[in-house]
């Protein structure tokens, strides 16, 4: 192995590990909110990059259907609630007006874009603003009632909604794989190296969106209520905060971090109904690099993932996801040698 090829498989490493590194941040944030490992952030990867592909084949995203179905669903339960707690039928109205207005808007919007043929940059904001509402949706379908359940139980439900999701995704988008065209279809040569100008595209959306996530939790009240329910959901909710308004929140930025991510690999990668499951998985390895607890550690994992993952294809191709995955023992010792185990309370 000589220095260009090296730097070749550095460059893409680091590139797959950008895209690691949301996944793994979007799972350590929703982990830290609601103890709710989440297994089916993968699917989120697969809505994003199916709804792109079907939009840029000018066709209607089946993913219209899927968040249709979801809202649905959402409502009967809404309705259902309200009927045994005996809700006054006007605050009933205002809250299922507030469930359904964002996904009834994004559905219309999509419905009447598909025709005109809007540029890519447009059907990918198209395909964001329809897996976004799934977050929320999917945490008051399955996990608003279970707030105080233990982990290992939220564990075998989100295992549960992510068998559920794939077999959704084979429904609507069938077996075939999708690709979606180039944002940048460019390249350069820098010092023998050729960089993709799509690789650049994909740090730097990570970058921006890493930066963006500092400025929410840092600078704004919604992250700071954020960081409060994941530091101390109690404390929380005794001044005032809704820890089911943080849970939704979080299942918002992880449906978006998830669909961002998906968008930005499926001009590079076949992406079909199944396809999530691998990378979620790896996003999860990079969690737990930083022990389902730190973003920067997060980061630090995804590219230590995606570096793994590369100069691992480049000595055994067959065995590289393998090699990844076999390398989470080692951390998982190592953690609970020097950290102890943490016992939930």
């Amino acid at each position: 192995m000589d220095f260009t090829v090296a730097s070749m498989l550095a460059l893409d490493g680091v590139t797959n590990g950008a895209l690691y590194a949301l996944l793994a941040m979007a799972i350590v944030l929703v982990f830290a909110v609601t103890r709710v490992l989440f297994i089916a952030q993968g699917e989120f990867v697969v809505f994003g990059a199916m709804s792109l592909a079907q939009l840029s084949s000018d066709k209607l995203p089946s993913t219209v259907w899927l968040l249709g179905v979801l809202l649905v669903a959402a409502i009967l339960q809404e309705l259902l609630v309200g009927i045994r707690e005996r809700k006054p039928n006007r605050r009933l109205a205002l809250s299922i007006s507030r469930l359904a207005v964002v996904p009834l808007i994004v559905i219309a919007i999509t419905w009447v874009s598909v025709p005109l043929r809007p540029p890519l940059e447009m059907k990918a904001l198209l395909s964001l603003a329809l897996v976004a509402p799934m977050g929320p949706l999917l945490y008051r379908l399955v996990y608003r009632s279970l707030a105080t359940a233990s982990v290992l139980t939220l564990l075998i439900v989100s295992v549960g909604v992510h068998f559920v999701l794939v077999g959704l995704g084979l429904v609507l988008f069938g077996p075939e794989g999708y690709r979606t065209p180039a944002f940048i279809d460019t390249s350069w040569d820098i010092a023998g190296v050729p960089v993709s100008g799509q690789a650049i595209l994909v740090i730097v959306a990570t970058s921006a969106l890493i930066g963006g996530l500092f400025w929410l939790f840092t600078f704004t009240f919604r992250g700071m209520a954020l960081r409060a329910v994941a530091i101390n959901e109690l404390g929380a909710r005794i001044v005032g905060l809704s820890a089911q308004r943080a849970g939704e929140t979080s299942f918002m930025l992880a449906a978006v971090i998830g669909a961002l991510s998906g968008i930005l690999i499926a001009s590079s990668t076949t992406i079909y109904y199944d396809t999530g499951f691998l990378i979620g998985l790896k996003g999860f390895v990079a969690a737990v690099f930083a022990g389902l607890a730190s973003f920067p550690g997060a980061l630090a994992g995804a590219i230590a993932v995606g570096l793994i993952e590369s100069f691992g294809s480049f000595w055994s191709s067959a065995l590289k996801d393998s090699i990844v995955f076999a390398a989470v023992i080692p951390i998982l010792l190592w953690r609970s040698v020097f950290f102890g185990v943490a016992e939930e309370h």
